[in-house]
């Protein structure tokens, strides 16, 4: 269900959005997305593993990072530094327990709790991968374009990359950055069964792969 929480950023605390499946339960998962086209590949298979754990007995919330989707912030404002202080206050104003970060959602979590990360990523595999699409989408326009002098302009001057315009310190610190679990169960997409819904080229969802991980989620944090 649709929520809101205070949310640290430039201009001070400003409500930000969140799905939010809240009974007041002992066990209360904060979801950290991916970054980027991933996070909106992924979002309707997290909302349905919501609602999966809510039938499980555990309550979870499903933020917004700065920025992006529902938020009002402006994204070439953000930094790791401030989507790590964002998630670190969701978890805070929730009371979560538990933590769950998919894919680029592992360099900004909150490592002090215990939970699960699914398939982690380096910052630099992210960039490869936005890099990679723009040349793809230029070569298609008839414009020349490479990764290095791109990344190079990106670190300098910032870049848009997949309609996101990303400073030169969020190219910097992407390029630099790698997952934060420290202690956190790793988990692997063949753990949910079928193909990686952050692959696909269009946002999906897989009913079978969403009970799983709220099944998977639910025995260890209730056991």
């Amino acid at each position: 269900m649709p929520a809101t929480w205070p949310c640290p950023g430039p201009s001070g605390i400003a409500d930000e959005y969140a799905v939010a499946f809240d009974r007041a339960r002992a066990v209360r998962l904060l979801i950290v997305p991916p970054l980027f086209e991933e996070m909106n590949r992924t979002r309707r298979m997290l909302v349905e593993t919501q609602r999966q754990l809510d039938a499980l007995g555990v309550d979870s919330m499903l933020p917004d990072l700065p920025g992006c989707n529902e938020s009002l912030q402006v994204f070439a404002a953000q930094s790791l530094g401030s989507w790590r202080d964002a998630m670190a206050a969701a978890a805070r104003h929730f009371a979560a327990t538990h933590v769950l970060a998919v894919r680029g959602g592992a360099l900004v979590f909150p490592t002090n709790l215990p939970g699960w990360v699914l398939e982690p990523l380096k910052g630099s595999s992210i960039l490869r991968q936005l890099l990679r699409a723009r040349v793809l989408a230029a070569k298609e326009a008839g414009r020349e374009e490479n990764s290095a002098d791109l990344l190079e302009q990106g670190r300098n001057h910032g870049l848009e990359l997949a309609g996101y315009q990303l400073s030169a310190a969020l190219v910097a610190w992407l390029d630099a950055a790698v997952p934060q679990d420290e202690g956190q169960v790793v988990l692997r997409q063949a753990a949910l069964g079928g193909s990686a819904l952050w692959l696909r080229s269009e946002p999906g969802e897989d009913p079978a792969q969403s009970a799983n991980l709220a099944r998977l989620i639910a025995a260890e944090a209730n056991g």
